[in-house]
C-alpha cells in the first residue's frame, strides 16, 4: 500500500492533486509519523456527516507541516511567522483533512465497504511491523503500538479509512481515456516541423559610428538621464553559516585528503576520452546517405531525425572500453577531431561517425588534486557541520545581534557598502564569503531589508529543478546599516560612458536598418537566403517543432514561424541583434512510424483528463457534503500543536 501511494502520490503531478483528498496521515506523512504522533482524542475540529477530525488528527498535521511552510517562507521557525499569517496556512491544511473527509462520506454514500481481510494483509504487509524473516511479527507490533500510544482499533480505522478513499479515487484516476483521433491530431500540433533560413544581423557586426559633437553627445546625456545615475549603495553586516565557511575553520587533515585521493586514483590518472556522435545502420546504402546528408551540412539533431532507420547515438566523454566493439574503439581513436568519418563494416553494422572532442590523457599529482579534495570533503562533512552550528547562530543572534557570534560555530562575517550587482564602489566583486545562488539570495536580501531591521537567520535553497528538491546552500543573515541613495551624476565625470552608450545606440539603430532591408526584400524575393548579403551569418534548413524548439533562436521567433506559411519572413530582435528568417518547408511526421512519441502525447492527455475529472470529482464533494468547523477544537488543536490558540 505504502510504496503505491507513494509512487503515486510523489512521482505523478496528477497524484500531487489528489493528494487533498487522499488519506494523509499515510501518504503526507507516512506510518512512521502516524504511529509516533496520533493517539485516540475524542476532541473534534470538524465534522463532515458521519466522518469527524479530531484534535489529534489537526494537530499531527500542524506539526508536521507548518515547520515546512516556514522553510519555504525564509522563516527559520514557526515563531517568526505572524500572527495573521499562521491563521490562513491553519486553515489551508484543515481543508485538506476535510477533503479527506469529504471522500470517506461519499465512499460510505456509494456503500463501499472494505473487508477485514484486506485490512489484515495490508497491515502484515507493512515493513514497519515485519520481522528479520519478512512476515508480520506480533511483538513488534506491539512495541509499535505502545510507542505510539495507539490502540490496534486506532490503527485498524486508518487503515481501513485509507483503503475505502483509494476504492473511490483509483478509479477516477485511472479511467480516463482519450479517443486516437484527439491523440493523433495533438501529436501532429506538437511535431508539426517548420524548416527555417534564419540570417542574424549582429550588433556588434555594425561599423564603428563616427564620434559625434559635443552638443550631440550633451544632447544625448540630457534625453537619457536613467543611464547616467549612481546606483543605490547600502553598508551591511553580513553572516554567513555554509559548508564552505565551516570547512574554512576545520580544514581536512593530509590523512583525509590522501585517504580520498588513494580512493579514486582512476579519476586523477585518465586515459584520452572522446566524445563522438555515431550512426549504425544494417546496410551500406543507407549509411552513405548519412555521410552525404552529413557532409551537406546538417547537424546532429537534424541527422537523428533523418536517419530513422539507423541508430543514432552519442558518448560523451568515452573510454576506449565504452565503444561495443574492438574495431569501432580503433576507429573512433584513430580519427581526426572533427571529420566525417565512414561508412565502415563492423560487428554492429556499417558506422558513420564524427568525434567532436578529444581530451588528452592526463595524470594529477596528489598536491596538484589538494584544493578538489578540499572541497570534496567539505560538501561530505559541511551539511552536518552546519545543521549543528544553525541554532546556536540561531541563539546568538536573537541574543545580541551581529555583536555577539561566537568565533567557533564556523561563521563568516562580512560588512561594507555594495551594489544591487554586488559590487562596491570601487566597481570590485564585494568580498562576501559565498558564491553563486547564495551570493546572489544574499545581495538580494541586503536590498530588501529594511535599515536598521534586526538580523534574521535563513536558509539558502538551489532553484527546484524537474524530479529534484531543492537543495539547502547555507544559512545567511543581514543588517542594514546605512543607504546612500542613488544619484544623478555630473556630464564631465561620466563623459565616457555617455559615448559608450552612444555608440551603442548608434549600432542598434544601424543593425535594424539593415535587418529591415533585408527583412522587406526577403518578402519580395522569395526568402532571405536570396537576399543575404556575402559572409553574412546565414543558417540553412533550421527544423522547429512544438515538441524540439531550437534553444540558439529567439523564441519569440520559434512562436511566430510556428504559425507562418511557407514562403513567410519575420524579424525579431533579442540581447545580441536582429533576426529575420524564412519558412522554407513544413513537414508533418508520421504518427505510425513514431511509437514512442504517439505513447507520450497520449499519457500525457490520459493524465491531463484524469487531472480535469478529479477536480470537478473533488469540487462536487465540496457542494455535497458541507463541513461543520468547530472553532474550539480547532484553537485547542493550534495550542496542542504549539502554535498558538489559533484565534
Amino acid at each position: 500500500m505504502i510504496s503505491f501511494l507513494r509512487r503515486f502520490v510523489v512521482e505523478s503531478w496528477l497524484g500531487r492533486i489528489l493528494a487533498i483528498v487522499i488519506f494523509l496521515a499515510f501518504v503526507g506523512w507516512g506510518v512512521g509519523d502516524v504511529l509516533t504522533n496520533m493517539a485516540d482524542d475524542p476532541a473534534i475540529v470538524a465534522k463532515v456527516g458521519s466522518q469527524k477530525i479530531t484534535t489529534r488528527d489537526f494537530a499531527a498535521a500542524l506539526q508536521a507541516e507548518m515547520p515546512r511552510i516556514a522553510q519555504q517562507m525564509g522563516m527559520p521557525d514557526v515563531a517568526h511567522i505572524p500572527a495573521n499569517v499562521r491563521q490562513p496556512m491553519a486553515n489551508e491544511i484543515l481543508q485538506r483533512l476535510v477533503g479527506q473527509a469529504q471522500v470517506l462520506e461519499a465512499a460510505k454514500d456509494y456503500g463501499i465497504q472494505v473487508p477485514d481481510s484486506a485490512v489484515r494483509d495490508e497491515i502484515f504487509g507493512m515493513p514497519y511491523f515485519q520481522g528479520k524473516n519478512g512476515q508480520f511479527d506480533r511483538q513488534k507490533f506491539n512495541s509499535a503500538m505502545a510507542n505510539a500510544g495507539m490502540t490496534e482499533q486506532r490503527l485498524i480505522g486508518l487503515v481501513r479509512d485509507d483503503l475505502t478513499a483509494r476504492a473511490v479515487m483509483e478509479p477516477l484516476a485511472t479511467g480516463a481515456h482519450v479517443s486516437d483521433l484527439v491523440v493523433n491530431r495533438t501529436y501532429g500540433f506538437e511535431t508539426e516541423t517548420h524548416v527555417l533560413d534564419v540570417l542574424r544581423v549582429p550588433f556588434a557586426s555594425q561599423a564603428e559610428p563616427t564620434a559625434p559633437d559635443e552638443a550631440s553627445l550633451k544632447r544625448f546625456y540630457d534625453n537619457h538621464p536613467w543611464m547616467f545615475h549612481s546606483p543605490e549603495y547600502r553598508h551591511a553586516r553580513i553572516v554567513v553559516l555554509s559548508p564552505e565557511t565551516v570547512a574554512n575553520q576545520a580544514p581536512p587533515t593530509d590523512e583525509e585528503l590522501h585517504q580520498l585521493y588513494d580512493a579514486q586514483k582512476e579519476r586523477f590518472n585518465q586515459p584520452e576520452l572522446r566524445s563522438v556522435q555515431l550512426v549504425t545502420s544494417s546496410d551500406q546504402a543507407a549509411a552513405q546517405a548519412v555521410v552525404t546528408l552529413w557532409k551537406g551540412g546538417a547537424d546532429w539533431n537534424q541527422l537523428q531525425a533523418s536517419a530513422k532507420n539507423s541508430a543514432a547515438v552519442e558518448f560523451n566523454d568515452a573510454r576506449p572500453s565504452v565503444l561495443p566493439s574492438a574495431t569501432l574503439q580503433k576507429l573512433v581513436f584513430g580519427a581526426e577531431q572533427g571529420s566525417i568519418q565512414g561508412p565502415e563494416k563492423t560487428d554492429t553494422g556499417w558506422v558513420v561517425f564524427r568525434v567532436t572532442k578529444v581530451t588528452p590523457p592526463h595524470a594529477q599529482s596528489f598536491d596538484d588534486a589538494k584544493p578538489t579534495l578540499r572541497d570534496e570533503i567539505a560538501k561530505v562533512k559541511g551539511p552536518a557541520m552546519v545543521s549543528a552550528s544553525v541554532p546556536k547562530l540561531q541563539d546568538a543572534l536573537a541574543g545580541g545581534g551581529m555583536d555577539t557570534i561566537p568565533a567557533d560555530l564556523g561563521a563568516a562575517p562580512a560588512a561594507g557598502f555594495l551594489d544591487a550587482k554586488g559590487m562596491t564602489k570601487d566597481g570590485t566583486p564585494a568580498p562576501l564569503p559565498a558564491s553563486g545562488e547564495l551570493r546572489d539570495a544574499i545581495v538580494a536580501k541586503v536590498f530588501e531589508q529594511a535599515k536598521g531591521a534586526a538580523p534574521q537567520l535563513i536558509e539558502a535553497k538551489t532553484q527546484p529543478r524537474q524530479g529534484q528538491p531543492p537543495v539547502s546552500l547555507g544559512w545567511y543573515a543581514v543588517s542594514v546599516d546605512d543607504i546612500t541613495p542613488s544619484q544623478p551624476q555630473p556630464y564631465d565625470a561620466v563623459k565616457d560612458k555617455v559615448l559608450a552608450a552612444w555608440k551603442e545606440e548608434a549600432r542598434h539603430h544601424e543593425a535594424n536598418e539593415a535587418a529591415t532591408a533585408l527583412y522587406v526584400a526577403a518578402g519580395q524575393k522569395g526568402g532571405v537566403s536570396a537576399v543575404a548579403p556575402t559572409g553574412s551569418d546565414l543558417q540553412k534548413d533550421v527544423m522547429v517543432s512544438r515538441a524540439r524548439p531550437v534553444e540558439t533562436l529567439p523564441r519569440d521567433l520559434m512562436g511566430i514561424a510556428l504559425r507562418m506559411p511557407v514562403g513567410r519572413s519575420v524579424m525579431v530582435e533579442d540581447d545580441k541583434g536582429f533576426v529575420v528568417a524564412t519558412v522554407t518547408a513544413v513537414r508533418h511526421p508520421d504518427p505510425k512510424s513514431d511509437a514512442i512519441g504517439i505513447g507520450r502525447v497520449r499519457d500525457g492527455m490520459t493524465e491531463s483528463l484524469s487531472s480535469d475529472m478529479t477536480a470537478a470529482f473533488i469540487q462536487s464533494l465540496g457542494e455535497r457534503y458541507k463541513p461543520k468547523i468547530i472553532a474550539a477544537g480547532a484553537r485547542a488543536a493550534m495550542s496542542e500543536a504549539g502554535f498558538g490558540d489559533g484565534s
